[in-house]
């Protein structure tokens, strides 16, 4: 007889729902640093820094002729951010704070609020990131035509989102497995510098080639982006179905493992160790 017996509506769940992963957003943004902003102006700085080091790497090798034509700091963006956005997306979920968690014990926040508080807070810092060096490219440098924006858009969010889902499986293996999960985790990040496709196109790849490539739901994404972004490109060695169906797969066996993980994970698991 001491319980509440208030219920709450469906809107007002969803709306609670929402709110507390607002907050989380907020607390994921501002846990590296106190301050917002320098989160943010750190992103941008090593974007730049990612951006100088390729531009400066194609121009050693002579890349730049093998390059679309077109603005190339675009063609050099097109996969930088995209493997950023995809990479952190995957740390990011699977450092979110799982079932054994102090933050569990608070009576709103629960592992689902935690993975989508951990995919939003990178996708809003990457989201700014892009934006802010898109507009200094197209005032300090030359301007920015990009052909297809709403395709671009959708190609950004689709590797942010089979990032999240990559994450929500490393994130429910973690508490069986941590050491395993770990490596797994540098394995994929390191193997991803190369098998994204962010440093060549896939048209002027030889076919033998394509099969070690095309495996990375990364690879088909950016050489999609750049199928957006320029009007002279025609990617006809990928497609945008494979990452889609992927993400989806993937999507529903992280949460079904990171169900079976929440029901039997206990805190003693990490004592042991």
């Amino acid at each position: 007889m001491f319980e509440s017996t208030r219920t709450q509506s469906t809107f007002g769940l969803i709306f609670n729902f929402l709110e507390v992963t607002y907050y989380a957003s907020a607390r994921k943004v501002r846990k590296g640093h106190g301050n917002a902003l320098l989160s943010i102006l750190i992103s941008i700085v090593q974007s730049l820094l990612f951006i100088a080091a390729f531009y400066f790497m194609f121009s050693i090798l002579g890349g730049r002729t093998a390059a679309l034509r077109g603005n190339f700091m675009v063609y050099l963006m097109s996969g930088i951010f995209l493997y950023l956005t995809h990479i952190q997306t995957v740390r990011g979920v699977m450092g979110a704070e799982g079932p054994t968690s102090a933050m569990m014990q608070h009576a709103p926040m629960n592992t689902l609020v935690s993975i989508c508080s951990a995919a939003l807070s990178v996708l809003y810092i990457q989201m700014i990131s892009v934006l802010c060096i898109l507009l200094l490219i197209h005032s300090v440098v030359e301007p920015v035509e990009i052909h297809n924006w709403p395709g671009a858009l959708r190609m950004f969010l689709l590797a942010w989102g089979s990032g999240a889902v990559i994450g929500i499986v490393l994130m429910a293996g973690k508490p069986w497995a941590p050491d395993l999960v770990t490596i797994l985790s540098l394995v994929y990040v390191r193997a991803n510098m190369i098998f994204s496709g962010k440093m060549f196109l896939a048209n002027m790849m030889p076919t033998m080639m394509l099969p070690v490539f095309t495996w990375n739901p990364l690879f088909h994404i950016i050489d999609q982006m750049r199928g957006h972004l320029f009007v002279n490109y025609f990617p006809n060695a990928t497609n945008a179905y494979y990452p889609f169906y992927f993400t989806l797969a993937v999507l529903l066996f992280g949460m079904m493992f990171e169900a079976y993980t929440r029901k039997h994970a206990s805190a003693s698991w990490e004592a042991r160790r």
